[in-house]
């Protein structure tokens, strides 16, 4: 094991990664502000809710009777003063320096970066230039990934580690930049320590996860993996009309010139992210080992009734579609509750026809997603679901149309490299858990060519995918020490499992 060695690099590297996620949270930074769109402008005021529950009853009520600009920030210092509900002495030590904490006077500033845009080029030809700085070899695929190379003396296959460059629209500053930030460092710190390793070590900046701009996520593992190849890019246009394939060309990527993006050389691959969930947070843990990514199943239903007179239609006559699905959503809820963690079912969306005050509603649609880590614990959930809500239908004189849209199976991550992740952060002394991902992530990709794990640091509240994103940087930094470690065993060493 390289952990105390590294302890001599820990410090460097830890400012080159809060650097590189410094500068990148400055491309395709967006003013505190300006007025969000009316759905981007709703989820932000629901997160400031979300702050205002979790914080105490006396400061709820303080903060009823402010402006929003004020509950935000009093939410912020509630929970920064231990109103996160975390075990003592955890939130205490996770409360950071105030002068690192996010702007939470109203919304902060938001990141957006989408496939091709101009904020997105200029973080990955920022990224090549550290990369370069570094002594790295650095290299595009056709797709416009960026990977930094620090050559094996042995030559041969690739230890390979990052995440995605790519943001949602007004998003935050961690999710995908901190597994790139964080990997640059740990190469830049082992090649420091321990010159050429002898297994190739690359970090990846891959050009899109999120999906935020086309209708397809992916695109960068997604190539990778062999997934999508060339001829998917003219399938997708994004809101305004234009193709992926003239975004990418746009983009000055596309071209045979440039090396094809699928790998055959990889023996492990390790991505390292924010949680995007509470867990960590609310158990006190300081890292998250993932067993697996959950499957998702993903419906559209829809429940057709009868229309009639909300005055004079008894109630033992009616064929309320809105009735059926409420009762439908509430066995799906409760079905969920007792098969337990890590099984979620939710809804999302519901609309309703005619959607009159004074009409019972003859038509009622909604989606479902489900997700589980066991592919066989997935089917019969969704499979018994499916018949309850088709009795349901039946008693209540419903016809019931079931539509499957999206269907991923649970990706299971490498049982070796999760082991040599735990003792890794058991090693440095720091708490760790096995649990699954509920979110999708590059990893899920990857482990269908190589063996691949990933590694979770805690995010504040749980939120991502918003401004208020925010992990504390001894988190951060916790992270990358388990990284560097991993690394140097599997490139340095060679334990590949």
């Amino acid at each position: 094991m390289a952990r105390h060695r590294e302890a001599a690099a820990a410090d460097g590297a830890a400012a080159c990664m809060m650097d590189i996620l410094e500068e990148l949270a400055r491309i395709g930074a967006e003013e505190a502000g300006t007025e969000l769109p009316g759905t981007e402008r709703m989820a932000a005021g629901t997160k400031a809710q979300a702050r205002m529950m979790a914080a105490g009853p006396e400061t709820q009520a303080r903060m009823m009777a402010a402006g929003p600009e004020t509950q935000a920030r009093t939410a912020a210092a509630e929970a920064d003063s231990g109103g996160s509900g975390e075990r003592p002495g955890k939130a205490e030590a996770r409360r950071g320096d105030a002068k690192e904490q996010p702007d939470m006077a109203g919304v902060p500033a938001g990141v957006t970066r989408l496939l091709y845009d101009e904020a997105w080029l200029d973080a990955q030809r920022h990224l090549e230039s550290r990369l370069a700085g570094l002594g790295l070899e650095t290299r595009w695929d056709r797709t416009g990934s960026l990977y930094g190379r620090l050559p094996g003396r042995d030559g041969g296959r690739t230890i390979l580690t990052g995440s995605h460059v790519d943001t949602v629209r007004r998003g935050g500053r961690y999710d995908g930049a901190y597994g790139i930030a964080a990997g640059i460092a740990a190469l830049d710190a082992l090649n420091r320590l321990y010159g050429p390793p002898r297994r190739t070590l690359e970090v990846v900046s891959l050009c899109e996860e999120e999906g935020s701009r086309f209708p397809l996520s992916y695109w960068g593992s997604g190539n990778l993996t062999g997934r999508y190849g060339p001829a998917d890019a003219g399938r997708y246009r994004d809101a305004d009309g234009a193709t992926l394939e003239e975004a990418m060309h746009g983009a000055g990527f596309g071209g045979e010139s440039l090396p094809d993006p699928r790998r055959h050389d990889l023996d492990a691959f390790v991505e390292l992210h924010i949680e995007q969930g509470v867990v960590l947070e609310r158990t006190g843990d300081d890292v998250g080992i993932v067993e697996a990514i959950v499957g998702q199943r993903r419906y559209a239903m829809t429940l057709a009734g009868e229309a009639n007179h909300a005055g004079t239609t008894p109630m033992g006559l009616r064929r309320d579609a809105l009735a059926g699905a409420a009762e439908m959503l509430l066995a799906a809820e409760k079905a969920a509750r007792e098969h337990g963690d890590p099984l979620v079912a939710t809804c999302g969306r519901i609309e309703v026809q005619p959607g009159t005050v004074n009409v019972v509603p003859g038509e009622a649609a909604f989606t479902l997603d489900v997700r589980h880590d066991d592919a066989a614990g997935l089917d019969a959930f969704c499979s018994g679901l499916l018949r309850t809500f088709g009795a349901i239908a039946d008693r209540r004189g419903l016809k019931l149309e079931s539509t499957l849209w999206m269907d991923a199976a649970p990706a299971p991550m490498h049982p070796g490299l999760a082991a040599m992740l735990e003792a890794s952060a058991a090693g440095l002394g720091l708490c760790s858990r096995r649990m699954a991902s509920g979110a999708g992530h590059d990893a899920q990709l990857l482990q269908g060519i190589c063996p691949t794990a990933m590694l979770f640091v805690p995010s504040r509240g749980g939120i991502s995918h918003s401004p208020l994103e925010y992990t504390e940087p001894e988190d951060l930094k916790r992270g990358l020490a388990v990284l560097m470690d991993v690394l140097y065993e599997l490139a340095y060493e060679e334990r590949v499992p």
